[in-house]
């Protein structure tokens, strides 16, 4: 009996949980799927009516942050599993500052980079500069999910693979890496998630343009948090776009998440 309402408990606290995951994926479908249907909202910029240079800045953004983050996360995950032995003054700093930037808020961020790089050097407003922000934002998230992946490897493995006269540095490429790689691509994806639909590093540090803008080292860029920021400021009126913008974050998310996931499934160690 105990069992059985323990696992009813367990069920009922699960369907309480997709309650509102359900229904916030329900009402962005409802809403959102009218501007997303028409062809010229992805193939079109907002001068013509579409979203298509939102849409592409957020995917321009997203990547130059990822390309960025993701090896430095991994590379320094590594070194806190593979080479640190938790005690030295390296180490110790090194979680330290991962522990704090894991907490730190996109405004603080967004307002560090714009310190930097606009007051301190001067340089424009650009699409570069958000992708620094989200770096800031990414990188932690990616190092603490990748190193408590890597920690869950078996030792056997390692040990087996140093019996054959493999080098360490080898060993973790080759088996330690493709063993944890599902669940490092999934941390990875739940850093790009959060990053994608981040507001407060648009609104300080890029300008925003209705033009397709493909080059994040020049000029304004629009995204799509900024578009939903400026469309909810035109009042009922774009209502409609703000949602078919957040559907379209959404999709994006989805997308790049399964492609991850086939890319894991490939290129993980093979059962027999």
């Amino acid at each position: 009996m105990v069992n059985s309402g323990a696992r009813a408990a367990v069920v009922l606290a699960v369907g309480i949980a997709m309650i509102p995951l359900v229904w916030l994926l329900a009402t962005l479908v409802v809403k959102g799927i009218g501007p997303i249907t028409d062809p010229d909202w992805w193939l079109r910029s907002e001068r013509y009516g579409g979203a298509a240079n939102a849409v592409v800045g957020t995917l321009v953004q997203t990547a130059l942050a990822t390309v960025i983050s993701v090896p430095l996360g991994i590379l320094v995950a590594v070194y806190l599993v593979e080479y640190s032995d938790g005690r030295s003054v390296l180490s110790r700093a090194t979680t330290f500052m991962v522990d704090i930037l894991s907490g730190v808020p996109s405004i603080v961020a967004a307002l560090f980079v714009y310190a930097v790089w606009r007051t301190t050097l001067g340089l424009p407003r650009m699409g570069f500069l958000v992708a620094v922000a989200l770096v800031l934002l990414m990188m932690p998230l990616v190092v603490r999910s990748t190193e408590e992946m890597l920690k869950i490897v078996p030792q056997d493995l390692r040990e087996a693979s140093y019996a054959l006269g493999v080098p360490k540095w080898k060993t973790i490429l080759r088996v330690v890496l493709p063993t944890a790689l599902s669940g490092i691509v999934t941390g990875v994806m739940l850093a790009i998630a959060r990053v994608m639909g981040e507001s407060a590093p648009v609104l300080i540090l890029v300008g925003s343009t209705k033009a397709m803008n493909w080059n994040p080292f020049d000029g304004n860029q629009e995204s799509l948090p900024l578009m939903m920021v400026q469309q909810y400021g035109q009042g009922p009126s774009g209502f409609d776009r703000v949602w078919g913008a957040a559907l379209s974050l959404v999709i994006l998310v989805a997308i790049a998440y399964v492609g991850a996931r086939v890319v894991s499934t490939v290129f993980a160690p093979k059962k027999s």
